[in-house]
Order: C-alpha cells, then sequence, then structure tokens
C-alpha cells in the first residue's frame, strides 16, 4: 500500500468510548501522539503525559493516547478496561483511543505515515510502548522519541512548537 497521507487531518481513528474520530479537529494545534500500555515499565508517564496535556492545553497542546497490545502483552485489556484504568490511575483527561497495532501489516494508517515521517533507531518500527510524535500545527511530524523520553523533557520541544 502506498501512503501518500502528509498531514494528520488526513487521518480518523476509532475513540476509546467508540466511535470515529476525524483527526483533522487536532489541526492548528501541537499534537503529541503516544503508543500506550497499562502493565508496562512506562505506564508512569501517563502521569506526565497528563501534566503536559493540563498545563499546555490552554496553549494549543493535544496529546492523543493510542493504546497496543503488541509489545509484551502489556495492554491486554478490553478499551472499557482500558479507559477505567486511565482515569482511575492516572485521571487521564486527554483523548485517547482504542487499541491498534503500531507495526506490522495490520499497523494502523496513522503510525504508518509516522513512522514514514520520522524514523527511530531500528529504522520505521516501533521499538516499544510510550513512543511520541509531536505534531506541529500545521499537522506535520517534528520529532519523534523513545520510549526511555519521559514527557517532562520534551517540555521544551512542545513550548517552542506552540510559539511557532
Amino acid at each position: 500500500m502506498t501512503q501518500t497521507t502528509t498531514r494528520l487531518g488526513d487521518f480518523t481513528a476509532e475513540a476509546l468510548t467508540g466511535g470515529e474520530v476525524d483527526l483533522g479537529q487536532y489541526e492548528g494545534k501541537v499534537v503529541l501522539v503516544v503508543n500506550t500500555a497499562s502493565e508496562c515499565g512506562f505506564t508512569p508517564q501517563y502521569e506526565g503525559l497528563e501534566q503536559l496535556y493540563r498545563d499546555l492545553g490552554e496553549q494549543g497542546l493535544v496529546v492523543l493516547g493510542f493504546p497496543s497490545d503488541q509489545f509484551g502483552h502489556q495492554e491486554p485489556g478490553t478499551e472499557a478496561e482500558i479507559a477505567e484504568f486511565c482515569q482511575r490511575n492516572y485521571g487521564v483527561s486527554f483523548p485517547m483511543f482504542a487499541k491498534i497495532d503500531v507495526n506490522g501489516p495490520e499497523a494502523h494508517p496513522l503510525y504508518q505515515w509516522l513512522k514514514s515521517e520520522q524514523k527511530g533507531l531500528i529504522g520505521g518500527a516501533i521499538k516499544w510502548n510510550f513512543t511520541k510524535f509531536l505534531i506541529g500545527r500545521d499537522g506535520t511530524v517534528l520529532a519523534r522519541y523513545a520510549s526511555t523520553t519521559k514527557p517532562e523533557d520534551i517540555r521544551a520541544d512542545i513550548e517552542r512548537a506552540l510559539a511557532a
């Protein structure tokens, strides 16, 4: 499949609570896309992601969480269980989406595009949960961050994107 999409707004994704979401509604905002998991060593990053969203949301930041069970079966729950876990443990208020594949032949088209725009250390593939992509107000990918990069460590990059 040839991927010709070049902007975030060209995609849709299913919300964690059901229903298709047009990602075009986030154009004009700075977006941080993250593949998440509830049973991962990096799961506490939900706290940092939520803090960024609360601190910078009024300036135009949106965090989008995409649960994936492709790494060590660390997201085994249903969409309802994922939503309950995120709310109960981290007070997640940013948009969360239904579980997707981020690698392989069934990878969500959004992730096919993200990986083609910003390759990682192992080529285009996502290495683990909590890989982050920063998307500018124009809908283009600005940067990619490894799972080990804490949300607070990319705050300056986000603030620069918000100011641009």
